[in-house]
Order: C-alpha cells, then structure tokens, then sequence
C-alpha cells in the first residue's frame, strides 16, 4: 500500500511538473488578451441573426479561458446585451472547451496532434450548433433589457474614456492571469491531476486494454461521464491522457478531452431554461456528434498510439530545471488563492 501511495506521489508530481511551464504561459497569454479586447468590442459584434455572428462568436470564444460554469454569467450578459440564440450557443461550446491555456497545455501532455485537432474540432462543433440554431432552432423571444452603451474600461472598469500607463496594463495582464484566472480554475486544474494520478496509479492496463479499447462501448462511456461532468479544459487533459497510457483508444480519449470542458449539468440547464428546449437539444447533438467525428477520425488514420503518451514529454525541449521552476510558482499561485479566500472569510 505504501508503494502505491509512494507511486501516486510521484505521478502526480509528474502530471504537475509537465503542465506548469505551459499553464503558465497560457496564463499570461490570456492576461494580454483580457487587456487587448475590449468587452464591448465581442457584445456589439454577436447580435445579428447570421452567420457572420455565429463565426464571430466562435472566434471571440477560441482565445477566453473560461469554464463550463464561468462561461454562463458571460454568456447570461451576451444575452442581455442582445446577442443571437445562434452565437451564445456557438459561444457557448467553443469558449469552455479551448483558450490559449489549455491548448498549450494540451501540447504538454498530448503532443502536437491533439493540440492541433482539438480547436479544429471545438470550432466545427461551434460553428454547426450556431448555423442549425439559426437555422431550426427556437424562436425564443428576446428579454427586454435596457441597452448600455457606457464605456467600460477593461483595466479598471471605469465607465469613462482614459488611458492607462503600460505601468498598469502590464499590472492587469498579471493581475488577471496569475491571480484571477488561477482562482478560478485552480480547484479543477488540481482535481483533473490527481484524478491522472490515480489512474495511472491503481488502474491495470490489461483492464483498460481489454474493456475500453478500440471498440465504441469506449465511445459511449467518455460521453456518459464527459457530458455531465464539470471540468475545465486544462482539468481534463491530464485525465484523457492516463486513460489513454492505460490503453483506451485516443478517440475515446479525445472524446472525453472534448465533452468533458464543453458540458456540465449547470450548462445543460442554463441551455434548456434560457434558451429553450429545441436550441438545448441542437446544443447537445452537436458537441457529441463532432466529438464522436473527430474521434473516429484519430483512430481510423492511427496518427496516435497509446503508448506515444510515454514518448511525448521525453521528446521535448523544456529542461528539467525550468518544469520544477514552473511547478513552484504555479503551486505557489495556487495556494496564495486558497490562503486570501480563507482570509476573507475569517473577515467577514
């Protein structure tokens, strides 16, 4: 029992050193995004009815790291800002399920190919769900809001025309990569790394191998639990990529890679009561249709083998010496959030 526990130490510790580097540039690469785009320039662009809308939506969503459940107040605002059925929708399966951080990170622990094939796939599944919608989908009346044409300074949320210094832009960069983007999705980051632990960890290869390999019983398992499960997208990745070394096959992987960021039960029901059940279902049959898709797609044409996941990380170029650096200071980042959260508890 002790080896175990000693084994798992030692994968998670792994999982962790191999992500850290590329966390954090995603991190910081999404903070100089958070001060480039303005908000009001995404909410102005989204409330046409066409597919210019929904194609603008979907590339207003690729870079955002948001979550399944973070993505809903932006979305809930998109709406109120009168922004089609067809692009929250789009915005909705493309945002949560890439951003800058995860695609990085993706790299680190699946190689290239996934890295590549998972914004391809996230921006097909986006842009079909948005085209049906607008196309079938319901008729929902539009809620009446009263329109805000304020501005709102994306680094201080002042509702005045400034300028800031590069003193406080690079400020904001920090502020909101390093400390507000790992607040949030610290918890799930952590929880998807332990989850790989223990898979590679406590799960023989020969079970995986036998029951979960190239078959769709594969397929539809990773849909069972990817669908309601809440992850975030850097979350899932360490998860996909032990199933995969334990021998499931990389379309299954990628089918889990893929459903596990882009739904959650609290998305499913912001879907079906804010923008009714025909959109709800549009929703849902794209994100599992174009999962299954590029799945198959990964193991018809064999690009990828399970046992590549052991290969990948001794290929590449990041020195040891750096990944243990990472691994410090994100962890140090991490706990720093913990620590001010508790500390404003106690306060109140």
């Amino acid at each position: 029992m002790i080896n175990l526990l000693n084994k798992l130490l030692i994968e998670t510790i792994y999982l962790f050193n191999e992500m850290s580097p590329y966390l954090l540039f995603g991190l910081l690469i999404a903070g100089i995004l958070k001060v480039l785009i303005p908000e009001e320039k995404i909410y102005h662009h989204l409330s046409p009815s066409n597919f210019s809308s929904i194609l603008k939506s979907t590339l207003f969503g690729v870079p955002l790291p948001l979550c399944s459940c973070s993505v809903i107040p932006v979305a809930t605002h998109l709406k109120k800002e009168g922004a089609s059925d067809a692009a929250i929708v789009s915005f909705l399966i493309v945002a949560p399920t890439i951003g800058i951080d995860s695609i990085i990170a993706t790299y680190s622990l699946l190689g290239w190919i996934f890295a590549v094939i998972r914004p391809i796939c996230t921006t097909f599944s986006g842009l079909f769900a948005g085209t049906i919608v607008n196309r079938f989908g319901s008729e929902n009346k539009k809620e009446s809001y009263e329109k805000n044409d304020k501005y709102t300074c994306n680094i201080c949320e002042k509702e005045e025309i400034h300028s800031h210094s590069i003193y406080e832009k690079v400020k904001r960069i920090f502020r909101y990569g390093f400390f507000e983007l790992v607040e949030d999705t610290r918890k799930w980051i952590l929880i998807g790394i332990i989850i790989g632990a223990v898979i590679s960890t406590f799960i023989p290869t020969s079970i995986v191998s036998k029951y979960l390999g190239k078959s769709l019983y594969s397929y539809s398992l990773m849909l069972l639990i990817g669908i309601p499960l809440y992850i975030c997208a850097a979350g899932s990745i360490p998860i996909a990529a032990s199933l995969i070394a334990k021998g499931i096959s990389p379309g299954a992987g990628f089918v889990f890679l893929f459903t596990g960021p882009a739904t959650s039960s609290t998305t499913l029901t912001f879907v079906f009561k804010k923008l009714g059940k025909r959109n709800f279902f549009i929703y849902l049959f794209s994100i599992i249709l174009w999962a299954v898709v590029f799945g198959l797609i990964i193991d018809y044409l064999g690009v990828f083998q399970p046992d590549e996941i052991t290969h990948i990380h001794q290929n590449q170029f990041l020195p040891p010496l750096l990944k243990y650096i990472s691994s410090f200071i994100l962890l140090f980042l991490i706990l720093r959030t913990f620590h001010i959260k508790s500390k404003g508890q106690k306060g109140i």
